[in-house]
C-alpha cells in the first residue's frame, strides 16, 4: 500500500502547513513600539525574511511562466509563500501568476524596489519543481538558523515558516499522481 503511505503523508504534511499558516496571523503581530520587535537586529531580520520570500514568490511565478501546466500544484504553494513574505512586512505580494509579463507590477511600486528577478527556470517540469523544492529547503535552513538571534515572536514566525518551506519541499519533490 506504498499510495496510501503517500496520501497520509501528503495529508499530514498540507495540515501542517495549513497549521503553520494559522500560527503565522498570531505571529506576525508586533508588541508595540519599543517593543524586541523594534531592535535594529530584529528589524533587519524581518526585512531579510521579506526579501528572501519575495525572491521565492519570484521563482514560484518565473516557474509559472515557463510551465503553465504546475499550475494547479504550485498555485496553492505559492499563496502561503505570498502570505509569508507579507507577515514578514513586504507589501507586494498580489498574486500575479503567469498570465503577467515578467516584472509587471500588480499593486504598484514596492518602497524597497522591483520585485527580484528569479533564475533561469529549469526547461524540464520535474527539473523545474526539483528547483524549487531546493529553493525552499535552503531558505527554511536559512530561517532555522536565523532562529537564535531573533526575539520571540520573530522567532515564532521564522520557525512557522520554516517548517512550512519544508513541507513544501517534500511536497515539490513528490511525483506527481
Amino acid at each position: 500500500m506504498p499510495n496510501a503511505a503517500l496520501t497520509r503523508r501528503r495529508t499530514l504534511l498540507a495540515g501542517a502547513a495549513l497549521g503553520g499558516a494559522a500560527l503565522l496571523t498570531g505571529c506576525s503581530e508586533d508588541d508595540g513600539p519599543g517593543g524586541p520587535e523594534h531592535s535594529s537586529a530584529a528589524d533587519r531580520l524581518r526585512r531579510n525574511s521579506a526579501r528572501d520570500s519575495t525572491a521565492l514568490l519570484a521563482r514560484y511565478d518565473a516557474t509559472l511562466r515557463a510551465h503553465p501546466s504546475l499550475e494547479p500544484r504550485l498555485r496553492p504553494l505559492r499563496a502561503e509563500v505570498a502570505r509569508h513574505a507579507e507577515a514578514f512586512g513586504e507589501e507586494r505580494t498580489a498574486p500575479d501568476g503567469p498570465a503577467h509579463e515578467a516584472g509587471a507590477s500588480p499593486s504598484g511600486p514596492s518602497p524597497r524596489g522591483a520585485r527580484p528577478s528569479a533564475p533561469p527556470v529549469p526547461q524540464d517540469e520535474r527539473a523545474g519543481r526539483s528547483a524549487l523544492a531546493d529553493a525552499e529547503r535552503r531558505l527554511a535552513g536559512t530561517r532555522t538558523e536565523a532562529l537564535a538571534a531573533a526575539p520571540p515572536e520573530l522567532a515564532r514566525l521564522l520557525a512557522s515558516v520554516a517548517a512550512a518551506g519544508a513541507a513544501h519541499a517534500y511536497l515539490l519533490a513528490e511525483p506527481a499522481r
